[in-house]
């Protein structure tokens, strides 16, 4: 992993003679305004009005690439503002990859070390070599060997369950890069389904299968609240594989699901599962997670995992509240979890049975603390923290630190209700070795780098 040392350094953190242990401490921040349009060049509009190149949501998944360079996910499309309840308010949008640079540069006087500037320099839309299943409107776009995937929740077969490949429809929420960089692997709330694709092109090439009798839903409906009181098992609608992370050596992805699945408690339940794939052979473990958070007395659902090694991981939870959702933030923790001595419980079912081998969680970073600390008010905290990445290390009063990125999704509105603005917003937390309390973090190889 390379390191950023700025020249400007000194000028920004010259107090510290000797380097010091100041914890989990935010360094920056930057924003991407949400009004504008991506670089996909769809001209077309969508079948609720809005621009099919609409810019938003980066922070549904956000994934470090090397560099200053990361890729990031929006998720099924503008479906915040009402227009068909019969889809979900969703649309025949074209889920994309965007390529960002993130770039930090320090800052002599302000109340942050750097400032972050972020910028799009590509937009990569995704799509299947093989026909896919299309409900009334299909994408425009489509062609010969080019059938694009939809946002649009009617895009399914309903003679197959959720797990059916060919099914159009597709809800990013996370992404992770390969370590040659020509790949991504993208999973999603729809399936849930975890799909690798060729980071230039777009294509799909290769679909990770996971147990269908326990992840997949059987009866399939455009309305989600239906597809959730028409099942008694499997994922639950748009609570589907929310985090994926990929190990540092790049051979092992970790998905991981939202909320409980139905049959272990459901939405608000304690029981979550992490699902872990090796790249090469295909092969499936699942491990427990407890969303529990004792000193709330509450279990939350969870929007992110990350590698800090080959079977150490950090897990984002998080409430609804905060800018976006006109209401004051809550919960943004971010939890460090150990699945080394964790046992299997693919064969298990039931929140009892799951939370028994549950490994242990601690604590790693409080943001919504830390962002009160930098001085935003809980109505100025996103809502939707979604999107969680490693950077490139930093040099900060003499000292190493490594830098930790967590983005927004911010529903592809501009303007949150309230008439706040609600960018893109991304978050830069330095961190070092004495934060992980033991714990050893490794950064993601990349060869050859990008």
């Amino acid at each position: 992993m390379s390191r950023l040392v700025f020249s400007a350094l000194a000028l920004a953190c010259a107090t510290a003679l000797t380097p010091v242990h100041a914890a989990v401490t935010l360094i920056a921040k930057g924003s991407l305004a949400g009004d504008g349009s991506d670089l996909s060049g769809l001209t077309y509009a969508l079948e609720n009005g809005a621009p099919a190149n609409m810019l938003g949501g980066l922070g549904s998944g956000l994934a470090w690439a090397g560099g200053q360079t990361f890729v990031a996910v929006p998720d099924r499309g503008p479906n915040a503002t009402a227009w068909n309840t019969n889809v979900d308010n969703t649309t025949s949008w074209v889920p994309r990859l965007q390529t960002l640079t993130l770039s930090l540069t320090p800052v002599a006087d302000g109340n942050l070390p750097f400032t972050l500037t972020p910028a799009l320099i590509g937009t990569t839309t995704l799509f299947s070599r093989d026909a896919l299943v299309y409900g009334p409107v299909v994408p425009p776009v489509n062609q010969k060997n080019r059938h694009y995937f939809s946002g649009r929740s009617d895009n399914f077969d309903g003679d197959t369950g959720s797990l059916s490949p060919m099914d159009a429809r597709f809800d990013p929420e996370a992404v992770r890069v390969s370590r040659s960089g020509k790949r991504v692997y993208i999973s999603d709330e729809y399936g849930p389904y975890v799909y690798e694709f060729n980071r230039e092109t777009g294509k799909r090439t290769r679909v990770f299968s996971l147990p269908e009798s326990t992840f997949a839903v059987a009866a399939k409906s455009a309305i989600g609240a239906t597809e959730i009181s028409g099942n008694t098992r499997g994922r639950v609608a748009n609570k589907g594989m929310e985090g994926l992370a990929i190990t540092p050596d790049g051979k092992t992805l970790f998905g991981f699901m939202q909320s409980p699945l139905i049959q272990d408690g459901g939405d608000g339940g304690r029981a979550n599962r992490i699902v872990k794939i090796d790249i090469e052979t295909g092969a499936v473990n699942q491990y427990a997670y407890d969303n529990f958070i004792p000193s709330l007395n509450k279990a939350y659902n969870s929007s992110e995992i990350l590698a800090l090694n080959s079977h150490e991981f950090l897990v984002l939870e998080r409430d609804g509240k905060g800018l976006g959702d006109n209401s004051a933030a809550v919960v943004k923790q971010v939890w460090k979890v150990d699945l080394a001595q964790a046992e299997d419980v693919s064969a298990l079912e039931g929140a009892n049975d799951l939370l028994a081998k549950a490994p242990a969680k601690t604590l790693f970073l409080d943001i919504r603390a830390a962002l009160n600390a930098a001085g935003l008010a809980d109505t100025a905290i996103p809502a939707k923290l979604e999107g969680m990445a490693f950077g490139e290390d930093v040099v900060i009063d003499g000292a190493v630190k490594h830098t930790l990125y967590i983005a927004n999704d911010n529903d592809f509105l501009s303007v949150a209700p309230g008439g706040l603005p609600n960018p893109n917003q991304f978050f830069v937390f330095a961190f070092d070795d004495a934060d992980l309390n033991g714990s050893a973090y490794e950064p993601q190889k990349f060869k050859p780098a990008l």
